[in-house]
């Protein structure tokens, strides 16, 4: 049998959980007879799946030297314990120093293209530094995989740009779509007088919720009451959350700091709620647009690459400059005012080969001869 092996110790929560995931189950569906699976991960009680084998790691928060030495020391003897290794898949953007015949990773980390500001020094340190140092992150063995994984052709082209990668070592890896076992019901919600918006993510900076925040209270100072904006994040939540706190939760009324949300308890919201805003600065994908895209509800993201390709196939979106709350706050209001005429469908996308539309399908390319 030939050997694949996953390594994503650093994927426990969120989106980057949900790629652990679905390429798990991708796996285990194979026929095993063919392939022996090894998932090295944080805790596999977060991603397990049958016919797969296990290998925990759990190194201490915040110790970067840690996960240093593991990737590019450690991953390699272990390369070699359970070689010979066919396909080795690195799961979260670095590239290890391991003994395989096939080898490739997935790149989920947008901070590379992350413009950030002096705030953010004081508020998201992190962030900040994954901004400044992720290109070399990145470009650590980048050119000894055989392929490249990225989510967005936006990411792609600057991928050849910053890399010099040939274009053809690039895969597309489209996410999939939202759970089935969730029900999606298209409703009306013409009939209800307060007018609800909803902004589902982490409390980091480059989400930009103050640019949301500030929206409110510039509709609060223009004596518009009836409506409802929920953030999932909670008032302690970290540093940038306090500030958000500070600066709004208390003022404002329309303001909800509901924090994180399950996700059957984020769907329960999509369908109650009547518009999504997405002001992040950026992302390599932003899986909510795609989710509540199900909805048929409106959409006011930020006009930016990851936003049209997101939404690509949306019936009801705008775009905002994420910069300036002025501009979100104005299409706030109309649609408080029932106004839907600014709102358009996003075109569909053309994404250049090679582009896998399924983990069964990126696993084919990644496993052919």
């Amino acid at each position: 049998m030939k050997t694949i092996v996953i390594s994503a110790v650093n994927l426990n929560a969120g989106g980057t959980l949900k790629i652990l995931t679905d390429c798990l189950k991708s796996l285990s569906e194979m026929r095993q007879n063919d392939y022996r699976v090894v998932a090295i991960v944080y805790k596999k009680e977060l991603a397990h799946f049958p016919g797969i084998e296990y290998i925990e790691t759990q190194w201490p928060k915040k110790r970067w030297l840690y996960r240093l030495w593991y990737e590019y020391v450690s991953l390699k003897n272990i390369s070699r314990a359970l070689g010979p290794v066919y396909l080795w898949l690195s799961l979260h953007d670095t590239t290890p120093n391991v003994v395989a015949e096939r080898r490739a990773v997935y790149c989920h980390n947008p901070f590379p293209f992350h413009q950030w500001k002096l705030k953010e020094w004081f508020l998201s340190p992190r962030i900040v530094l994954l901004a400044i140092f992720s290109k070399f992150i990145y470009q650590k063995n980048l050119k000894k995989n055989n392929m490249v994984i990225v989510q967005q052709q936006w990411i792609r082209d600057a991928f050849k740009g910053m890399f010099n990668l040939s274009a053809d070592k690039i895969i597309v890896a489209l996410p999939q779509m939202a759970d089935q076992e969730y029900t999606v019901k298209r409703s009306s919600t013409h009939h209800r007088t307060t007018y609800s918006f909803l902004f589902p993510a982490w409390a980091n900076s480059h989400k930009n919720f103050e640019c949301l925040c500030k929206a409110t209270a510039l509709l609060e100072a223009r004596n518009i009451f009836n409506f409802k904006v929920y953030l999932t994040i909670s008032k302690g939540q970290n540093r940038y959350s306090e500030w958000l706190y500070k600066n709004w939760g208390k003022a404002s009324s329309a303001l909800h700091f509901i924090g994180f949300q399950s996700r059957k308890s984020l769907f329960d919201y999509y369908q109650e709620v009547d518009c999504l805003v997405y002001p992040s600065k950026v992302e390599t994908w932003g899986l909510p647009i795609s989710e509540f895209a199900t909805f048929g509800k409106p959409m006011l993201l930020a006009d930016l690459p990851y936003s049209y390709e997101t939404a690509a196939g949306s019936e009801q979106v705008a775009f905002f400059n994420p910069d300036n709350h002025e501009d979100l706050a104005n299409l706030m209001m109309r649609l408080i005012e029932r106004d839907r005429s600014f709102l358009n469908p996003v075109p569909s996308q053309q994404h250049d080969v090679p582009v896998a539309r399924s983990w069964d399908n990126l696993f084919g390319m990644l496993l052919k001869s």
